[in-house]
């Protein structure tokens, strides 16, 4: 963009110079634009549109670059999205985990606790291995 602006700053500039060569060549004596005014006027036509094109470039590399950033900041946030996701299903793969675990142990602990089929509780196995002591019998009433 910046060579065709160079190019037409040179061709402005010639063709003034153009212009000013045969103003002197063909004096001033007409009140019609001559050539020479023609070119003159069609030289600052070329530079104004040059400048306008120049100005719609620079605009047109702003837009592309706020486009960029844009994009880069949805990249971005996409990217920490699918790491929010990944770190919540991994803490609820985890809470799944130890709820079975924890329903698990419950079910297992409940069985044990559970009275045996006479209807009385099963004592607990006394330490060292042996047979549990039968229960004391319960104190005699005092009148």
């Amino acid at each position: 963009m910046e060579g065709l602006i160079r190019k037409t700053s040179k061709l402005v500039v010639l063709a003034a110079g153009a212009a000013l060569a045969l103003s002197f060549a063909a004096g001033c004596g007409s009140s019609s634009p001559d050539p020479a005014e023609r070119a003159v006027n069609a030289a600052n036509r070329a530079d104004q549109a040059a400048s306008r094109a120049e100005a719609a470039a620079t605009k047109s590399q702003q837009s592309a670059a706020q486009a960029q950033a844009a994009a880069s900041r949805v990249e971005q946030a996409a990217s920490d999205a699918k790491a929010a996701a990944d770190r919540a299903e991994a803490i609820a793969a985890k809470t799944m985990a130890g709820a079975h675990h924890a329903a698990h142990h419950h079910h297992h602990k409940k069985a044990e606790e559970a009275p045996a089929e006479g209807g009385a509780a099963a004592p607990a196995p006394a330490e060292g291995g042996g047979a549990a002591a039968p229960a004391p019998a319960p104190a005699p009433a005092t009148p």
